[in-house]
């Protein structure tokens, strides 16, 4: 605003001493400087223009109040003149993945766990969700008479969290499980579990069908296995080749969603992407087509072969198959 660089009592600014904030001022800060040295500010105070502060986009320009009118800032920007303006407050351009901008493929609900732990690291998300998750095609009439009869199994096995969420609103309450043992593909869903008060017994080391197998005991006996339509067979085959007799219940499917043409040429100009399941892969594949950033990351080995079935290399494969370890992984190859 030039009136507000003119009108503006800025000798009283000047002998008020201390920081002197000024918004929105980056087009008149020459008359702002002048005005103020004209007042007996020191040429040489320190002074900084912060842009999109807070955000990934964030740019700092340090230079003097004799400098400011010739600094190379851009609206829209903060401007400090004073001694803080010269300390170091980079903190939050020091974050690892600050400047990054990363695509999330995950079911929109079940997205922001992810995409708080990146922005809380400093990148900026492109939110486009490949997958939703929906009723099972009999609309849960399989699934609710399992779930009434929890109590004749000898295991209750969880191979995603989705399956909890589906599982546990049928129910009344933990003791519905009566002696039945639960398993856990991994800390994600024992999460869930935890929540409505269900401890599991069992969780692999790592978090894959193959050794939740391996470590799953010895047969006889009965096993529920509530999981997606579409699945890979090696855990309910490896269960049965141990002794068991397995019920697969389809507990949900996941169905492809649209992508908007503007969030995808987004998509396509970020740095990263991240899949977290095989279904994300090739439902983002198929909706987003070429708009595959240049590093690709993935969950865990199962993933990761998909993508690379796809004809992706993949850059980044976490060795702790969890959001949080995806995330690591992210911030190690990115440090690298």
């Amino acid at each position: 605003d030039p009136w507000a660089a003119t009108e503006t009592d800025w000798d009283a600014v000047a002998r008020v001493g201390g920081t002197i904030v000024v918004l929105m001022g980056v087009a008149t800060r020459a008359a702002i400087a002048e005005r103020l040295m004209g007042a007996g500010l020191d040429p040489a105070t320190p002074a900084a223009s912060v842009q999109w502060g807070t955000r990934p986009e964030q740019r700092t320009v340090r230079t003097t109040l004799a400098g400011l009118a010739d600094a190379p800032l851009e609206s829209p920007a903060t401007i400090v003149i004073g001694a803080v303006a010269g300390l170091d407050v980079a903190w939050f351009e020091r974050r690892p993945l600050f400047g990054r901008r990363i695509v999330v493929t995950r079911a929109r609900e079940q997205s922001s766990a992810l995409v708080a732990k990146l922005r809380e690291l400093g990148a900026a998300t492109v939110e486009l969700p490949s997958i939703r998750v929906v009723d099972p095609d009999d609309d849960g009439t399989a699934l609710r008479a399992a779930a009434a009869r929890l109590a004749e199994y000898d295991w209750v096995v969880f191979t995603s969290a989705n399956a909890v969420a589906r599982v546990l609103p049928l129910i009344p309450d933990a003791r519905a499980f009566g002696g039945a043992h639960v398993a856990a593909i991994g800390p994600g869903t024992a999460e869930r579990l935890h929540a409505a008060n269900v401890a599991a017994d069992l969780m692999p080391e790592h978090f894959i069908a193959e050794a939740l197998l391996a470590a799953f005991p010895e047969g006889p006996g009965r096993v529920l296995l509530p999981r997606a339509a579409v699945a890979r067979d090696v855990l309910p085959d490896g269960l049965r080749a141990k002794g068991w007799g397995v019920d697969v219940v389809e507990a949900y499917r996941t169905e492809q969603v649209a992508a908007d043409p503007v969030t995808v040429d987004a998509a396509r100009g970020a740095d990263a992407i991240a899949f977290t399941s095989s279904s994300t892969v090739t439902n983002y594949l198929a909706v987003a087509g070429e708009a595959v950033p240049p590093v690709v990351a993935c969950i865990g080995p199962v993933t990761a072969a998909t993508a690379r079935g796809a004809g992706l290399t993949v850059a980044v494969e976490s060795e702790v198959h969890t959001i949080d370890g995806l995330v690591d992984a992210l911030v190690r190859w990115f440090a690298a």
